[in-house]
Order: C-alpha cells, then structure tokens, then sequence
C-alpha cells in the first residue's frame, strides 16, 4: 500500500527520467500527484466520497508549465452542499495539502490550495464566490480570478470548471470593466533590457548575475496570452494551447506570430535549470552560462514578449 513517503521515493527516483521536454516533465507531475490523492482518499475515516468532486490544479501546474520543483497551487469542487460534504472535503483538502507537502510540492505562500476553504466549495457556492471577485473592485479578487482562468481538471469532470469559466466569459462579455480590470492588474512589467541592449541581471543577493525568467520572461507572454482567452472566451489552460486557439482567429495572426516558439524555447531554458535545491532556484538563469548566440536568442525573445504585452494592453485599454 503506498504511502506519502513511499510516492516521495518513486518520484525522487525517477524525475530524472522526465526531463527530456516539458510535456513529459508535466505529465510525471501529474502522476505523482494523482498517486498523491489516492493516499488522501484512502486516509479520510470515510473510504467513498459522499458526491461527485474535481480536484484541480491552478498555477503553472494548470498551464501544464510546471518546472523541476514546483509549489502549490490546487482546489476542489464538489457537486453540492450539505453538512456531511462540508466536512468530508475540508478534510479531504487538509489531507491534500499535507500529502503534498510531504510528498515534495511546498505549501503555497498565496495559500492555493484545497484546505483553504476559499479554493473548497460545492458549484453554487463557487458561482457564488465568482460572482463575488467579479463584482469587487480588489486586487486580491482580480488575483484569484486570474488564478482559477488558469485551472484544470486533475481528478474528476472538467464540466464543473468549464461551466465556472464560462460564467467569468459571460460576465465580462456584458461588463467590458472587468477585462479592464484584468488589464490593469498586469500592466506592469519587470523590465528585462537595459538601454544599452544589455540583459538586466539581478544586481544583489543570492542570484546576483541571474535573471528572473519568471517575472522577465515568462509573465509578459504568459499574462497577455491569458488575458485574451478571457476576452475570447478560451477554456484551454496551457498558454502553447491558448497560442493555437488564438492563431487560429484572423485578428490574432499576426500578433500571435512568433508567439508559440519563443514560448517553447523559453520552456526548454527553463527545463536545463535542473540543477536547483528549491523552489525559487528554477526561475533564475545565470547569465554567465549563456554563449553569445543564446544572449541574443534570449534578448529577441524577451523584446518579443514587451511588444506583445504591449500591443495586447494597447488592445484591451
């Protein structure tokens, strides 16, 4: 019978295994962690679930973007509500975190995740809370809302996601303030070339000479990729996916063009960090390890990226 430590082990052991690309990297992530839920399950004092439930993953883990080590980031749905339920996938959703925790996946400092009872309702209650981060005027509800766009289906029916996202795209179709909302909360970029052409390398501290592929890099494609599947009403999760969707509208071929290989290439850089301790290690590259021909791929990508961000932005405002 497997156990948390048991899953820590076989995931340990064979990690290495899936390094080749990211497909295969996320997929083995999302072995250990379905094995991660089956433990949780087989722990809870009651052995079935009282209804029918989705677990699913948010974050780089519902893009299918997950790097070597990753943190977090995951919620349920279950199919009503009622004292018995309550209780059961609270409990479920304490047991979850835990699991993943012991298991290699650190607790979510935003507190993601399923023993939040935020990220742990039935549907109403979820249209309920959607409704609610919809109709505010927080940063905070913006956040979660951005965060859920980003979910998918790690156990259980994608129909309850599918019918929660439909219902932010229906929301913001007759109220155009929300996509400016949206907008707003990602309108701000770090800034990754300096006016000389040069790549800007953190100046201090542990990673300095590195720079921040998360927030340089990945975000300005990542966050504008997004906000148009939520202009557009696309459900996918993976950004290479929403790319495809959006290519394939005539308005965006031409501002998705080169959209879908910078992101690829982004992803492999990403992949060759596989020599991290923790979490945060696996978003800094070192400038220093880059030959000139990767400096200047790096440079056209992240340019790249400030354009479409822009152009995008531009497009919304």
């Amino acid at each position: 019978m497997e156990t948390y430590e048991s899953i820590k082990e076989w995931k340990n052991s064979n990690l290495s295994s899936f390094l080749t690309n990211n497909v295969s990297l996320n997929t083995f992530h999302d072995q250990v962690m379905q094995k991660v839920l089956e433990v949780a399950k087989g722990n809870m004092k009651q052995k079935r679930s009282p209804c029918k439930f989705t677990w699913f993953i948010t974050g780089s883990g519902g893009r299918f973007e997950q790097a070597l080590i990753s943190d977090q980031d995951h919620g349920i749905i279950y199919e009503q509500s009622s004292k018995e339920n309550d209780l059961y996938f609270k409990q479920l959703g304490e047991e979850l975190s835990y699991g993943m925790d012991t298991v290699g996946y650190p607790y979510c400092n935003g507190n993601i995740m399923s023993s939040n009872p935020i990220w742990c309702k039935s549907v109403t209650d979820w249209e309920l809370q959607l409704r609610k981060w919809m109709g505010e005027e927080s940063w905070e509800s913006i956040r979660y809302l951005q965060i859920f766009y980003d979910a998918r289906a790690l156990y259980g029916s994608e129909d309850y996601i599918k019918q929660l996202k439909a219902a932010i795209y229906h929301y913001q179709n007759d109220n155009p303030t929300l996509l400016m909302r949206f907008m707003e909360n990602v309108k701000h970029l770090k800034n990754a070339i300096g006016p000389m052409g040069q790549l800007l390398a953190e100046q201090h501290g542990s990673y300095q000479g590195h720079i921040n592929l998360k927030y340089t890099a990945f975000l300005p494609y990542v966050n504008s990729i997004r906000l148009l599947s939520i202009k557009e009403g696309i459900c996918a999760t993976s950004t290479l996916e929403r790319i495809i969707e959006l290519q394939e509208k005539e308005e965006y071929k031409e501002l998705m063009k080169y959209s879908y290989e910078n992101f690829m290439t982004l992803m492999n850089y990403r992949l060759s960090l596989f020599k991290v301790k923790e979490y945060d290690d696996t978003h800094y590259l070192n400038v220093k390890t880059l030959t000139k021909e990767q400096r200047k791929e790096l440079k056209r990508i992240l340019k790249y990226g400030k354009k479409l961000h822009d152009e995008v932005i531009e497009l919304v405002s």
